[in-house]
């Protein structure tokens, strides 16, 4: 069964792209591109899985090694684990930043350090090319359908250039600031998100503990202000212990882990995010490391 949904897509030039990562979230996107009539060469640590995406969008093709892929290409994508496999893809004699033509974009959609962002900017400058940052939001589901919303951070030109191709997969593209911003603002959403989860989870352990149909209450209090994505597309999973709908904990906490991290250079105070982050430690003791993070819920039952 295809990874990739169905979605129409405006027309746009078509852009000779690179796409490097083809997880649960890459392999889909760079399909997007693919349909939306770019020519992509896509590169993957397990060539499997490369040469499974070519099948499923002839006509495109693969490449050993990530300067390979981005041979000649006007935007280069990438989503990959962290920090260290993103430098492992830009970086080194085989990397993306060894075969980049003089002025071509590469665009990083992997959760990662703002750090590393604006470490790799400041290096593609030097060498004559760009570097946007732009974490995703919208998990499995919206990458299969195309309907990502991407944080960016960057320069302007370099945005306005890539956004008209990466609105393929996505529904929101936007520019938040300068190099880094990107990766903040997707800390931002994090910080969100782990809050809410460990609220939902606390409401719906508590209408359960007092005999409420959960599944009742969660349609009614869905009509009013406690209502939210997470309650609309989890909270009945929740309800019915099932943890197998995306993201999974084990990423959630390398996430808040950036956070932390960027926490104590700015000197917010994120007394609820780190507690969340400790809960989370906690479900992956019981084995839920790759259980999807409405799985907070289980530590209270």
């Amino acid at each position: 069964m295809s990874q990739i949904a169905a979605k129409t897509y405006e027309s746009t030039p078509a852009r000779k792209v690179a796409f490097l990562g083809l997880g649960v979230m890459g392999y889909p996107m760079a399909g997007h591109l693919a349909r939306a009539g770019h020519h992509v060469t896509v590169y993957n640590r397990s060539a499997a899985k490369a040469e499974a995406w070519v099948a499923e969008c002839p006509g495109n093709a693969s490449a050993p090694t990530p300067r390979e892929a981005v041979a000649g290409a006007d935007i280069v994508f990438a989503c990959v684990g962290n920090d260290a496999d993103l430098r492992s893809v830009v970086l080194g004699a085989d990397g993306a930043f060894a075969g980049m033509k003089p002025g071509a974009i590469f665009v990083d959609h992997t959760t990662a350090s703002a750090e590393v962002a604006r470490e790799l900017y400041a290096q593609a400058q030097q060498l004559g090319l760009h570097f946007v940052d732009a974490p995703v939001s919208g998990g499995q589901a919206g990458a299969q359908n195309g309907m990502l919303t991407v944080m960016c951070g960057g320069d302007v030109a370099a945005f306005d250039d890539v956004k008209p191709a990466a609105m393929a997969f996505s529904r929101a593209f936007t520019l938040l600031g300068a190099s880094g911003a990107g990766q903040l603002a997707k800390m931002v959403n994090q910080i969100c998100i782990a809050g809410m989860v460990q609220g939902l989870s606390e409401a719906i352990a508590f209408g359960q503990q007092a005999g409420l149909d959960m599944h009742q209450v969660l349609d009614v209090i869905g009509k009013g202000a406690a209502q939210s994505w997470q309650m609309d597309n989890r909270g009945k999973t929740m309800a019915d212990d099932k943890f197998e709908f995306g993201f999974a904990v084990d990423w959630m906490r390398k996430d808040l882990g950036l956070v932390l991290d960027e926490a104590k250079r700015n000197g917010a105070l994120l007394p609820v995010t780190a507690l969340v982050d400790q809960f989370y430690a906690d479900v992956q003791k019981m084995g839920g490391g790759r259980w999807d993070t409405s799985s907070l819920i289980r530590r209270l039952r």
